[in-house]
């Protein structure tokens, strides 16, 4: 099956392409296009690899499901696009950057800027139809995005995964500890946050990537 998706994911992920999962994946997803419309748009589905390919990964951020409201989802767990108002996990996120290491909360939500810096911003589930949280979950996405995950483990050395709430947690117990650093916090969402503000995770993972002679990211 031959995935439009940036060449090092292709050539690392070609055998997913290939499974049976992956193909009832793609047939439900062909069959909801026709009913509902689904973000983010089909050229952006794997934007999180495109805009950060295999080589320049340094720190993965695992999130759940693509923003569901119009203009929103554009491929990047937690980012939207530029002119549309930050949703609320996002806002704290940017508050807690601002209390961690002093960068002033951008006008922009679009987070391509950590993207192009070798930030991986994976969502388990990478649709989603309009107004209809977690509606493709159980699909065969996570089940994609699984191996994505062991990948970047297996192949990897050195890498800041930032898992925020039970979910990604779960989702992040294959990573090797002995091989990566793995920060844990409560998700950023306003239901959650008291346990996300104080995580300092942006300073440490810089911290981390400077002690490995890695070029730390600009948050």
């Amino acid at each position: 099956m031959d995935v439009k998706i940036e060449q090092s994911w292709k050539a690392l992920l070609a055998d997913e392409f290939e499974k049976d999962y992956f193909k009832s994946l793609v047939a439900f997803l062909r069959e909801e296009k026709k009913a509902y419309t689904i973000y983010p748009p089909g050229p952006l589905i794997f934007n999180a690899f495109d805009k950060c390919p295999f080589d320049k990964v340094k720190v993965v951020i695992i999130g759940q499901d693509p923003y569901h409201g119009q203009g929103q989802a554009h491929g990047l767990c937690f980012s939207v696009n530029d002119g549309i108002k930050h949703p609320p996990s996002l806002v704290n996120i940017f508050k807690e950057i601002q209390q961690d290491i002093g960068t002033p909360i951008p006008e922009s939500g679009n987070l391509e800027r950590w993207a192009k810096q070798g930030v991986l911003l994976l969502n388990a589930t990478l649709t989603v139809r309009a107004n209809c949280a977690g509606s493709h979950q159980n699909k065969g996405w996570e089940i994609f995005t699984d191996e994505v995950i062991r990948i970047v483990s297996e192949k990897k050395e050195h890498i800041v995964f930032l898992l925020w709430g039970a979910y990604a947690q779960k989702k992040g117990q294959i990573i090797d500890r002995n091989k990566h650093l793995v920060l844990t916090a409560s998700h950023p969402s306003p239901f959650s946050a008291s346990g996300f503000f104080g995580c300092r995770h942006f300073s440490k993972t810089n911290q981390y990537l400077r002690s490995h002679h890695i070029t730390p990211i600009e948050w």
